[in-house]
């Protein structure tokens, strides 16, 4: 960390916060501040390697509106996420584990941010913030909720009932089944969302061992049958099984309706 300002890293914080910044592009201090590009690459990164901006990709960094005590400094969640994905004119919904949390429905906090996106995949990381880029089609993006951080950025959630209905699509990814059934039973028990949300969802943004899945469960939960049949309706006829609870072995007392082998 650096324990004292030079000249050009005074001039530039003096000049973010005159205009009121809080990102920085290769090209914008070479001007303003009468340095070169050589001068000005340099810059950005000691003070990105010192803790004190935060590089969002090559070329683009985040800054503070005021340094804290001690000069460290990293974006929040939001901010970072928000800045990512502006860059790229990209939409994106937080989702899984970061969702499972957020409404309670796990109480493990998450060390990296997990979200569909549809511009960009794999890991990143803007400051202290790590990010898991899940890229997914348009069609995937949807149902979601807005949650204003403390710093005052607006994130993207997937929505409540979205969120239960990726825990049995994206059970692999998210490891959460046979967890979610538990949740979506708790989660309708207690009116926090409708039958009719989680079947909207469902066939909107599931695929068919999720509409099957979430289908045996309303069942079970004895769910008007006009949204049974709904689920029934988007699914293609098929006589193929598929497993409860995916990773275990398929073994056990069929459900014929909705091609489900109970294998708990």
């Amino acid at each position: 960390m650096k324990k004292k300002l030079g000249i050009l890293e005074t001039q530039l914080f003096a000049y973010v916060q005159m205009r009121k910044l809080r990102t920085l592009r290769t090209g914008d201090l070479v001007s303003p501040l009468h340095i070169t590009a050589k001068q000005e690459r340099e810059l950005y990164s000691r003070l990105a390697r010192a803790g004190m901006m935060a590089q969002v990709r090559r070329g683009l960094y985040l800054v503070p509106d005021r340094l804290p005590l001690g000069g460290k400094w990293s974006p929040g969640e939001a901010l970072a996420i928000n800045t990512l994905l502006a860059d790229v004119e990209g939409d994106y919904q937080i989702c899984g584990p970061n969702a499972f949390s957020h409404y309670g429905f796990d109480d493990q906090v998450p060390v990296r941010v997990h979200a569909y996106n549809n511009q960009l995949s794999g890991e990143r990381t803007v400051g202290a913030v790590a990010l898991t880029l899940i890229k997914v089609t348009d069609e995937r993006l949807g149902s979601i909720e807005r949650v204003k951080a403390d710093d005052g950025e607006v994130a993207a959630y997937s929505s409540r009932s979205r969120t239960l209905v990726d825990a049995v699509y994206d059970w692999s990814r998210f490891d959460s089944l046979p967890r979610a059934y538990g949740w979506i039973q708790e989660e309708l028990r207690s009116g926090r969302i409708s039958a009719t949300q989680l079947v909207n969802d469902t066939v909107q943004y599931g695929n068919h061992g999720t509409m099957r899945r979430i289908g045996t469960l309303l069942e079970r939960h004895r769910v008007r049958e006009a949204l049974l049949k709904r689920l029934e309706k988007a699914l293609r006829p098929s006589t193929s099984l598929i497993p409860w609870i995916p990773s275990r072995p398929k073994r056990g007392k069929v459900c014929q309706r909705w091609g489900v082998v109970n294998n708990e």
